[in-house]
């Protein structure tokens, strides 16, 4: 389910005494095989998958202006489509931490790329006993890759 910040501490509040409430986030633009590896990673270190969506505007601040290319809406509706997902929270700021110290989540995962020193929240996760966890990528893609391959090959058939 997409829901907002509001609707989803109304929702997981009565799962925590039962469920391990897992988060992550991210762009998720142009949602690709190492995307859906990842969240199926995640989901495993508890029962209940939140992911935090950044919103358009802040993927502009973070990756520029010709960014996203796909609109938050219907990345919130991929991810939600997802097995692995059970909630996803759009968020206008360039972090999660807000989110995160709202949800406190048991878990809290990022990319393996991450250094733990670097990961937004993970200090507040592990201050009441949560765990930090990091995902190896499986598949050597990222959204950026895919854009540079179309266009290559896009200039190909132009010549």
């Amino acid at each position: 389910m997409v829901l907002s910040l509001e609707e989803l501490l109304k929702a997981i509040e009565p799962l925590r005494e039962d469920k391990r409430i897992v988060f992550t986030n991210g762009c998720f633009d142009i949602l690709h095989a190492g995307h859906a590896y990842y969240l199926k990673k995640a989901k495993e270190f508890g029962d209940i998958l939140v992911v935090g969506l950044n919103s358009d505007e802040s993927i502009k601040r973070i990756k520029g202006p010709q960014r996203p290319i796909v609109p938050q809406e219907m990345r919130a509706y991929l991810l939600d489509s997802l097995k692995p997902v059970d909630y996803v929270v759009i968020f206008d700021e360039d972090t999660p931490e807000r989110l995160i110290k709202a949800i406190r989540p048991h878990v809290l995962v990022k990319g393996a790329d991450w250094e733990l020193k670097d990961i937004v929240g993970a200090d507040f996760v592990l201050s009441y006993g949560g765990k930090v966890e990091r995902v190896e990528f499986k598949f050597d893609i990222s959204t950026s890759h895919i854009i540079k391959r179309i266009l290559e090959n896009y200039r190909e058939l132009e010549r």
